[in-house]
């Protein structure tokens, strides 16, 4: 039976946890994730788990943030002035958000902290800075 290699097309069926047993995304009830292994489209720590399975093979993989999306980046997380947001806006903590780039370019972010005139934004990833694990099974090689 082959197992399957960088460059292969590959689709899985995963569930992703945190430590916890908290569950952040899943395929089951969907179609498999497709992917080429190796090609850089998912985390490397995903990746190297998958990198060597053959059809039909089912695995746990703990990926440290390392190999995930990495660790928070406090360079990501800004303070500004909430009248820089536009007046309609009711911000809320946990709110996803826009934030436009002097480039034209939107990058989202998440509002973290509200005071009185400031509001914290946090462009990090959500799941950077936590370890995953992931329930992996290898449907098809292609």
């Amino acid at each position: 039976m082959s197992q399957a290699k960088k460059g292969d097309k590959v689709k899985v069926h995963y569930t992703g946890k945190l430590r916890d047993g908290s569950v952040f995304d899943s395929s089951v009830n969907r179609e498999p994730l497709e992917f080429e292994l190796g090609a850089g489209m998912m985390i490397a720590g995903f990746d190297a788990a998958v990198t060597g399975m053959a059809v039909g093979d089912k695995k746990i993989a703990d990926i440290p943030a390392e190999k995930a999306y990495g660790q928070k980046n406090n360079e990501l997380v800004v303070e500004i002035r909430r009248d820089q947001l536009p007046a309609d806006l009711a911000p809320e903590i946990g709110q996803k958000l826009g934030m436009q780039q002097p480039d034209g370019q939107s990058i989202p972010v998440v509002i973290t902290r509200i005071e009185e005139e400031t509001i914290e934004l946090d462009a990090n990833h959500p799941l950077a800075g936590k370890d995953l694990v992931f329930e992996i099974e290898l449907m098809e090689i292609a």
